[in-house]
């Protein structure tokens, strides 16, 4: 795709779409100097450029990317209009926008009459729902999992709600034993189950966790921020470790007791390949518009519809969000062979290299990837909790600090010895905790670098270890207590 064209030619329908309207005065007070307006740029894109690169399968740390230049077209031609999606007289166009897009991600989930709309993000997106939550069981509280977004416990804080924290199991999904036992304290009204943690990449049991909520009239509110477009890869023959080369890519067990949830968050700014910040937040029932309800005397007024401001806590929203995404979405639609070919081929590049990571004489698996998250630790001798987590930390730096053409970016995650013992339980607990490596393969170009990524991981764990082993011996040899 030329993105220059494009950009060009949303900038090229603006000035039609202003010019339509008659000549209008230019005010001296917006007009700026070009010399400086030239150094300043200059300096920006100068500062700009000690960026990380995100567009690169050689960044596998964190979920970042870039958007796709479609998202990018759409967000710039509407950006330039700057409607706010407050109010139908703020954003009349890009309003339409936001229902249709909305509509598209109800249906991909399952829901049909409802109620949703974009926010900014997943964190006030989970806000909503929590609200929500709230209004519907006054003087309930929220359970979660311990490896659950921390948005939650905050958003507990500021909601005024007791939060539970619910252990969770060997793979980092919410214990449903350890759920039930809450459960049954009868002082929960709503259960937040992750389709997608953050660290880990795991999916919690969303239909075992109806079955125990269902009975007792609790709430479910799924927090998919991460995970949610992965329900386009779910078929009904997968195996629960979505191991099949054709066919099922993730376990279709919890993305099809979706549609009985009571509210879901997703973000397109994640795998929707759109720019931050976008969001959205779905309810299964439309009647929970009720606790939104307020009055502006000077906003709502030019249509009988429900303006997306009468329907989320959100004030001023860019109207460009929803136009960016409304473009992407008819270019890659909500369908397997659509956006699913895309998070597919993060998916086959994850577990591929849980394989090769398996088979590796340098690098453990931390444990196998649910979605596109993969977490490792390079291999040592004895495997010490101190001496897994100060060679993380190194692998981690000279993969960044490398020459230019060899450099990795990678990431960690922190876990407490009594996680990392359910998986390794031969591995001396001389810490609280450690560290493991975590890359995030949410690009699809990672499948077809992965070799490489591979390699020289592999090779940045080797030389860790055999400098951690020299420091062994000579701290051993000194009477010194060893590294880490």
């Amino acid at each position: 795709m030329d993105l220059e064209h494009w950009l060009g030619r949303a900038v090229e329908e603006h000035r039609r779409w202003t010019a339509s309207f008659g000549p209008r005065p230019a005010h001296p007070a917006l007009a700026v100097d070009a010399g400086e307006l030239s150094s300043a740029f200059a300096e920006l894109t100068e500062r700009l450029g000690g960026s990380y690169p995100f567009f690169h399968p050689r960044y596998a740390a964190q979920m970042l990317k870039p958007p796709h230049p479609v998202a990018v077209a759409g967000y710039l031609a509407a950006m330039l209009v700057n409607p706010n999606n407050h109010a139908l007289d703020g954003g009349p166009a890009t309003s339409a926008l936001e229902a249709e897009v909305v509509e598209r991600l109800a249906a991909m989930f399952g829901y049909g009459d409802h109620l949703g709309h974009l926010t900014s993000s997943g964190t006030i997106g989970n806000l909503e729902a929590l609200f929500v939550a709230r209004e519907t069981h006054p003087g309930k509280g929220v359970a979660f999992s311990s490896d659950s977004h921390y948005t939650h416990a905050r958003m507990c804080h500021l909601l005024g709600v007791p939060a539970h924290v619910v252990p969770t199991d060997g793979r980092g999904r919410m214990d449903l034993s350890a759920l039930e036992r809450v459960l049954a304290t009868g002082t929960v009204g709503t259960v937040v189950a992750t389709a997608g943690t953050t660290g880990l990449g795991a999916v919690d049991p969303v239909d075992g966790i109806l079955a125990l909520t269902e009975p007792a009239g609790v709430r479910v509110h799924v927090d998919a921020a991460y995970g949610g477009f992965f329900t386009l890869l779910a078929d009904a023959d997968a195996d629960a470790e979505g191991r099949a080369a054709e066919g099922p890519l993730v376990d279709p067990r919890p993305w099809r007791a979706l549609p009985r949830c009571d509210s879901v968050v997703v973000d397109p700014h994640k795998h929707g390949l759109q720019p931050y910040g976008c969001g959205a937040v779905l309810f299964r029932d439309p009647e929970v518009q009720r606790f939104y309800r307020h009055d502006s005397p000077y906003t709502y007024f030019t249509s009988r519809r429900p303006h997306l401001g009468e329907i989320s806590l959100e004030c001023s929203r860019s109207g460009a969000s929803a136009a960016a995404l409304w473009l992407t979405l008819r270019l890659f639609p909500l369908t397997r062979d659509g956006l699913g070919q895309i998070l597919a081929a993060g998916r086959r590049a994850a577990l591929r290299w849980a394989d090769l990571i398996g088979a590796s004489p340098h690098l453990d698996l931390y444990q196998r990837p649910q979605l596109d998250i993969v977490t490792y630790y390079p291999r040592l001798t004895p495997p010490s909790l101190s001496r897994i987590a100060a060679a993380g930390e190194g692998v981690m730096r000279r993969g960044v600090n490398g020459a230019a053409g060899d450099r990795v970016f990678l990431s960690t995650a922190r876990v407490g010895a009594e996680e990392f013992a359910a998986r390794r339980p031969d591995a001396v607990r001389d810490a609280a905790g450690t560290t493991v490596l975590r890359s995030v393969l949410m690009k699809p170009e990672s499948e077809l670098w992965l070799d490489r990524l591979h390699r020289r991981v592999e090779a940045l764990a080797a030389e860790e270890a055999e400098e951690a082993e020299e420091a062994e011996e000579a701290d051993g040899g000194s009477g010194g207590k060893g590294h880490g």
